[in-house]
């Protein structure tokens, strides 16, 4: 083999360029790893990590949460879904945070005010409501409900069900067959039109304290029939029984549900001495004197505060009744009668309880046919009544007379701080000197809660 001469220093120095077969094989290994499925620039998660991942991914099957620690609770939390089972979530998980998530996606409209701040609760409480208002007798499956409630009866404070749907019509001739076999005393038709009894679920719940019901059915439109809006007989025993039985129940409320006066006397019936309600709301009805008369009954055997009758059908006989236990009662505050019937002789013998009454603030009697009478009677408890706070009599028959009496009555009233006299026919200056008087007591009052804030309960 032939030596390099030497001095040849072109033989001795390595070429500058790389080889053609140099190239072709940098080139097809620079392909092939950029290609690579497998090939990434991450690091390899942390143990921690994929354990934490592994407990998300099975969180159904094998829910731990309890065991780990605050931080990587936090990172389970904020990864589960929503769609969880209840079973599953309902009594581990009690972060506001993932309730909060779950009440977001499912209802745009999220005001946790109404829910004592708690989104868990809103989360039960609606979910609870969306199931009684989607309720078909005799079609949804009863379990729907009752599998329901051990996830539910810790967290469930109020219900409020503005929907009940009656159970699917069958074939007239076949319903009538079935009538005439049980011998109902109820009317025809009436037995298949009974709603969803929810005796079982509110004794269920140990804690409910608000019950707000309207028997009706919502969006019906081209197929309206007036039986979508029966409140039954049977209706009405069920639910009297399960209100009684509900012990710590503060607030009840059924409303725009035709509720008579043979209902009301058996709701009341039920309601008598019970331990915990202070507000019931029956506005909205069908009721008329024998109603009013027996719901007189309640007002002193019971610890009611605000009375709710608006919208009703009841005439002096049961203003009358009304006013008879409002003169001994020492609880109630407020008291609607608006929209009814009472007239003169109604509204003299309310006039004449609360010459004596010390605990009521708050009276509407707007729309009820009164006029320069119980105009008359009501200057004599402006004049002596220290308690009332606001009176309503808008819409009534008052006339000139009728007003100046009223005016003549604020002259030394130093408590009223609402008077609505619209649309009583009592002049624009009687008003207007009227609105100067409430005016300024409205003022020193609210002087008088800036200088003496209540103080707060710890």
């Amino acid at each position: 083999m032939q030596q390099p001469a030497a001095g040849d220093r072109s033989a001795a120095v390595p070429s500058l360029y790389p080889s053609q077969a140099s190239l072709a094989a940098d080139l097809h290994h620079t392909h092939r790893v950029i290609e690579d499925p497998e090939w990434s620039l991450a690091t390899v998660p942390h143990l921690t990590e994929l354990c934490l991942q592994h407990i998300i991914h099975n969180f159904e099957k094998n829910p731990i949460l309890d065991r780990l620690l605050p931080e990587h609770q936090r990172k389970v939390l904020d990864r589960l879904s929503t769609g969880l089972p209840l079973a599953v979530t309902a009594n581990l998980i009690s972060d506001e945070e993932y309730w909060k998530k779950c009440c977001t996606e499912r209802w745009p409209v999220c005001d946790i005010s109404n829910y004592g701040d708690s989104w868990k609760r809103m989360f039960f409480e609606r979910h609870l409501e969306n199931i009684l208002k989607c309720f078909i007798p005799n079609t949804t499956d009863p379990n729907q409900v009752l599998e329901l409630i051990p996830l539910c009866k810790d967290y469930v404070r109020k219900l409020e069900v503005d929907q009940f749907l009656p159970p699917v019509q069958v074939d007239q001739k076949e319903e009538r067959d079935d009538l005439s076999d049980t011998g109902s005393d109820f009317g025809f038709g009436e037995v298949s039109m009974n709603h969803y009894n929810l005796g079982v679920l509110i004794t269920a719940l140990p804690h409910l304290e608000e019950l707000h019901l309207t028997y009706g059915v919502k969006d019906c439109g081209m197929n309206f029939e007036w039986n979508l809006f029966n409140f039954t007989r049977q209706d009405c025993r069920n639910l009297a029984v399960a209100v009684k039985m509900c012990h710590n129940l503060k607030v009840f409320k059924l409303t725009r549900s035709k509720v008579d006066d043979d209902k009301t006397r058996l709701l009341v019936r039920n309601l008598l001495d019970h331990p915990c309600l202070v507000e019931v709301n029956l506005s909205h009805n069908l009721i008329r004197d024998k109603g009013a008369q027996a719901i007189s009954k309640l007002i002193n055997r019971s610890r009611l505060k605000t009375l709710n009758l608006c919208n009703n059908q009841i005439h002096h006989l049961g203003a009358q009744a009304l006013a008879g236990a409002l003169a001994e009662n020492s609880t109630l505050t407020s008291l609607n009668l608006r929209l009814n019937c009472v007239e003169d002789k109604g509204g003299e013998a309310i006039g004449h309880a609360l010459l004596t009454n010390t605990t009521l603030k708050f009276i509407h009697l707007g729309s009820n046919n009164l006029s320069e009478p119980t105009a008359t009677l009501f200057s004599q408890v402006l004049a002596q009544n220290t308690t009332l706070t606001s009176i309503n009599f808008s819409c009534n028959h008052l006339g000139p007379d009728g007003g100046q009496q009223l005016l003549d009555g604020l002259a030394d009233n130093k408590t009223l701080t609402e008077f609505d006299l619209r649309l009583a026919e009592v002049g624009d200056e009687t008003e207007y000197l009227i609105h100067q008087i409430v005016w300024a007591n409205r003022e020193v009052a609210r002087r008088g809660s800036l200088q003496h804030p209540p103080t707060k309960l710890l």
